[in-house]
């Protein structure tokens, strides 16, 4: 028997977007944009805006590493007018279709506040900057507030030129995506790295400023990650210096964060209590990763803009389809809900597409061949961001319990994954004597080694019980949501 020790006072607002979903067009990588479009209707699939309703998302982010050559200009107007660019990054061509109107339909539609990044002078690299094949895709900071102005500016006659006579009024932009990172890009057998700390730091703050002019009101994000810098500096803490911005953004991909991982190829399915282990390993880089972001954010807030594992097989291993994967996310989600003191911005996804499996949602290609379905992290982001509060509690149980909680008013809510993947756990929650009106368990379980698949889509399905007796029974494996009703 376990007792959870829950504080009722409400401690800090929690921000509303640590359930941010990731939109990129990645090109012949994973058709992404391309599967959730209707080419004939030019139209997003209804199919597609339902089942993202399902998983809800309060945020949703339109960039990545395509940001750094992307120039908005060429995917607004008339269909017939927008040209086809090379997506450098993720090979192929993206059609333009879906551009600023489109993808703010799509959030509109789907409830979801839109985060813009705009292509920060291809985040200083000169073979996105300029091509061979391709005109400059260099984006300036003339560009980036003149975006501002079409989406914000009530009188903006280009954007009512375009049919929308009503500002969009976005109001989150980040400038710079992954760019500590570039260690990657060659030409003539010559290793090419873009900017500084020191540079990123000038861009940035010379963007916010023309950006701002455009609307003060906007919340900028810089890039300032610590992990693999390519200089070796704190950008993060240079970062913190820059007072065009808000927030400063970081990545986190990874791992078990132990040695000889299982998790690539098939081996997970070797001896799956062994994948377990590893999976249930997992979050700490997450912990160690933001703590580091926080002794040196120097007070401003973070945002958390890309999130999930990357495991060998370039964002597809099919382990992430595994329940286990799902208890691991679990973690993850909960790790960031410890953080929301600091976080404004969180994401454990890549969305949707169908290839790789770090997407929260999969969908079926054509899409008539079946249905789209939540991945293991998509259904724990739409079940805990369903039963989520306004502000935060402390909580502690120990055991094999990972639990975090929240409150709305006379509501609390707990997000409880049990990490033993073969015993249950019985609970007693400890309200020190606030009356309890009632309370029901909203929970997945099933066997870790599972697999959802296009042929078991609704494997992964939400159960409900009513708790009773002061009691919580949390099934093996199992990730709930608990919600109980103070008198």
């Amino acid at each position: 028997m376990l007792t959870l020790k829950i504080n009722t006072e409400k401690k800090h607002v929690i921000s509303p977007y640590l359930y941010m979903q990731f939109m990129e067009p990645l090109g012949v990588s994973d058709a992404s944009v391309d599967a959730a479009w209707d080419f004939v209707e030019n139209e997003w699939f209804p199919e597609v805006i339902d089942k993202v309703k399902e998983l809800g998302p309060t945020m949703v982010r339109f960039g990545g590493c395509f940001a750094s050559y992307y120039h908005w200009k060429e995917a607004i107007g008339a269909m017939a007018s927008r040209v086809p660019m090379v997506n450098y990054a993720w090979s192929g061509l993206y059609h333009n279709r879906v551009g600023t109107h489109e993808f703010l339909d799509f959030c509109r539609r789907v409830n979801a506040e839109p985060l813009i990044v705009a292509n920060m002078e291809s985040e200083g690299l000169d073979f996105w900057q300029r091509p061979k094949n391709d005109t400059v895709r260099m984006g300036t900071a003339e560009e980036a507030a003149e975006w501002v102005d079409y989406c914000n500016n009530p009188h903006n006659a280009l954007r009512i030129k375009n049919g929308a006579e009503q500002p969009f009024n976005v109001k989150y932009w980040q400038v710079g995506n992954e760019t500590c990172y570039r260690t990657v890009g060659y030409r003539n057998n010559e290793r090419h790295y873009g900017f500084t700390a020191d540079q990123c730091y000038e861009t940035t703050q010379r963007f916010a400023e023309a950006m701002r002019r455009s609307d003060p009101t906007i919340k900028l994000i810089g890039w300032g990650d610590n992990k693999t810098a390519h200089d070796g500096a704190n950008w993060c803490r240079k970062m913190s210096e820059a007072d065009g911005i808000d927030m400063i953004a970081f990545h986190h991909h990874f791992g078990s964060g132990l040695e000889n991982s299982p998790l690539r190829g098939t081996e997970y399915r070797d001896n799956y209590e062994c994948t377990w282990i590893h999976l249930m390993h997992a979050h700490k880089s997450l912990e160690d990763h933001i703590a580091m972001m926080r002794a040196n954010c120097g007070g401003k807030r973070l945002a958390m803009t890309e999130g999930h594992f990357a495991l060998p097989g370039r964002n597809r291993n099919e382990v992430l389809s595994s329940w286990g994967a799902g208890v691991a996310y679990a973690r993850c989600l909960n790790t960031i809900m410890r953080n929301s003191d600091v976080l404004d911005i969180a994401t454990m996804a890549d969305f949707f597409g169908n290839v790789w499996q770090v997407n929260a949602l999969m969908l079926p290609t054509p899409i008539r061949a079946g249905k789209p379905y939540l991945q293991p992290v998509g259904a724990v982001m739409s079940l805990f961001g369903k039963y989520q509060g306004k502000q935060a509690l402390d909580v502690s149980c120990k055991g094999n319990v990972d639990v975090v909680a929240s409150a709305t008013d006379n509501k609390i809510y707990l997000h409880l994954a049990n990490i033993d993947m073969k015993h249950a756990q019985e609970i007693v929650p400890d309200l020190g004597g606030a009356a309890v009106v009632s309370a029901e368990m909203h929970y997945i379980a099933e066997d870790p080694a599972t697999e959802i698949t296009p042929v078991n889509t609704d494997v992964f399905a939400v159960k409900t019980v009513t708790v009773t007796g002061n009691r919580i029974t949390l099934p093996p494996a199992a990730v709930a949501a608990v919600e109980i009703t103070l008198a």
